[in-house]
């Protein structure tokens, strides 16, 4: 397709917008394949009414139950999207219950709490902020030193892959030397001094659990190698890519892809520093993917009123952005103060029923002013 144009437009994507005007970013895959900026009177989030299923939506995961339960948030056939609380064990409960995905890759990331993740490759210690990737049908038992609650991501299309860097290199938004690796020897070590053992596995196959129980400990390799393992990356170790002239698109911001779904970090960063170039996200419609966002700390400068463990919801469909206020609530400041996790699909996500119970009804409303 050729490049077009007519009436009102800019020559660079969210610069220069004529003032009182408002510009709108339509594009196809994940804004890296055929896009179009249309520059509006008015913001293109400005609905009155909304009737039907098709709407933006917002949901306080902090209500969430404090079970050691997956609670299914969001699903297809590609991706399910849970919240997890994990309780501390008594110090004198010594036999562990491990647990192994068969149905897909697993991603833990912890939202809030301390402790330690123990696989058959070895042992990790979390913070929050960190994403733990536990590939299909690696063992593997979450031990918190506090309360912990996990925004986890299951993978049913594929494995979790870098994204593609493109002429940015290999290094850019974070060097494969920020992975961490499984520490085997210290899962022996902490096996033999808390004198824990695992004699039971639960396997999740076709959405079903089979239980299988050993006489011995099933954390028994003293070595390994290859490509194929547990890892490790806190946020703090994602290096943004960006434009310090110009906001660049969502997708510049992706940290691991799936085959229909990515998984993208927001994280602090400096603000766009040219007169005329817009200092918020653009309103936008991502015509090919559902939008997950879940808030994880900081302060979120696009909208106002959240709070730490939110999520929203902007189905493909309708444009959605900014909140009004935003460009006055970015005055002044240099740098973003965020950290969220965005996961973007191809197919349509469904929502659990439980979702209705943490939804804040109104919030389709929050664009008008």
């Amino acid at each position: 397709m050729y490049h077009s144009a007519q009436g009102v437009h800019t020559k660079q994507a969210h610069k220069g917008i004529p003032e009182g005007a408002v510009e709108e970013e339509q594009g196809r895959g994940g804004f890296f394949g055929r896009v179009s900026h249309l520059i509006r009177k008015e913001q293109s989030t400005r609905w009155k009414k909304i009737e039907g299923p098709l709407k933006p939506r917002m949901f306080d995961l902090v209500k969430c139950a404090h079970t050691s339960t997956r609670q299914r948030l969001f699903y297809n056939q590609d991706v399910v999207l849970y919240s997890q609380w994990i309780k501390p064990i008594a110090a004198s409960q010594k036999d562990l219950r491990a647990f192994r995905n068969a149905d897909g890759d697993m991603i833990y990331f912890a939202h809030i709490g301390t402790g330690k993740l123990l696989t058959e490759y070895g042992i990790f210690t979390y913070r929050p902020g960190d994403y733990l990737v536990v590939p299909k049908c690696i063992a593997h038992v979450v031990l918190p030193d506090l309360d912990s609650q996990f925004f986890l991501i299951e993978n049913l299309s594929g494995d979790f892959r870098e994204p593609d860097r493109g002429i940015a290199g290999r290094h850019a938004v974070y060097d494969i030397a920020q992975i961490e690796q499984p520490d085997l020897a210290g899962l022996q070590t902490h096996l033999q001094t808390s004198g824990q053992r695992c004699l039971e596995v639960e396997v999740k196959h076709t959405n079903e659990i089979t239980r299988f129980e050993y006489s011995d400990c099933l954390f028994d390799v003293i070595g390994w190698k290859g490509d194929f393992f547990p890892f490790k990356l806190n946020m703090d170790q994602i290096m943004p890519l960006m434009s310090h002239r110009a906001h660049v698109p969502p997708s510049a911001h992706t940290t691991f892809v799936a085959p229909n779904f990515v998984v993208c970090s927001f994280v602090p960063r400096p603000l766009e520093s040219d007169e005329d170039a817009l200092r918020v996200p653009f309103y936008h419609q991502n015509i090919d993917y559902d939008e997950i966002l879940f808030y994880h700390n900081g302060d979120f400068f696009s909208r106002a009123n959240l709070h730490s463990g939110m999520l929203s919801f902007h189905p493909a469909g309708f444009p959605h952005g900014p909140h009004p206020l935003a460009k006055d609530k970015v005055k002044g400041k240099t740098h973003t103060n965020e950290y969220a996790v965005m996961i973007d699909t191809r197919r349509p996500l469904l929502r659990d029923p439980v979702m209705d119970s943490l939804e804040f009804a109104d919030y389709w409303k929050s664009w008008q002013v």
